[in-house]
């Protein structure tokens, strides 16, 4: 499947995140109030694409806690023009940050808690390296972080990310991914993804 600009047009907002629309939005919002998120908490949506769990969580926060990361531009404008609304956006003032290299340190707060939900899925290991070391550099120690991933043999995997294509890691390479650059890590595994992500924690040291 297409990535990019032509990608979203040809799937729509919704199918290019992956679908299931209601279950996974709802999903990744109750996976995070478990986890301890509250209203106050300022929250990092990595990969937050066209705002399946960000809705959630942007109606959730206070205002000024939600910040999205992603590359595609097109996503969020879609989500925020069919899913969100312009009112909440107006009461509830989320900051987006459009980039394809974890610009992290463009986001104006720092945020105590991260998720990436079905972006490790996709990503290599240079990337998922990139990701956790510069989202490292702009959090306090004691930050928490959640990412998904699909657990299973490497070796097969591409050499350059793709938004549609599965990587598959173990839990050691994914626990390993993270020693030098500042992270303490507990696999938490099932959390009753429909595809069977697993779900790793990391916590700033």
């Amino acid at each position: 499947m297409l990535e990019g600009p032509k990608g979203v047009e040809e799937l729509g907002h919704r199918l290019y995140v992956g679908g299931h629309w209601e279950e996974m939005g709802d999903l990744q919002y109750r996976f995070m109030l478990s986890q301890g998120l509250k209203p106050s908490d300022c929250l990092v949506d990595v990969a937050c694409g066209s705002l399946r769990g960000g809705r959630h969580f942007i109606e959730y926060l206070d205002q000024g806690n939600y910040l999205g990361l992603e590359q595609e531009k097109a996503l969020v404008e879609l989500g925020i023009e069919y899913e969100l609304g312009r009112d909440l956006l107006k009461e509830k003032t989320p900051e987006f940050v459009i980039s394809s290299d974890f610009e992290f340190e463009n986001f104006s707060a720092k945020p105590a808690y991260g998720l990436a939900q079905s972006l490790f899925t996709h990503l290599s290991q240079e990337d998922i390296a990139l990701c956790l070391g510069k989202l490292r550099a702009v959090v306090d120690p004691g930050a928490l972080f959640f990412a998904t991933f699909f657990e299973g043999d490497s070796t097969k995997n591409r050499s350059l990310s793709h938004s549609h294509q599965g990587f598959y890691y173990s839990r050691q390479q994914m626990s390993r991914a993270a020693v030098d650059l500042g992270w303490a890590s507990t696999f938490i595994g099932d959390w009753d993804h429909p595809a069977n992500s697993m779900m790793m924690k990391y916590e700033a040291i």
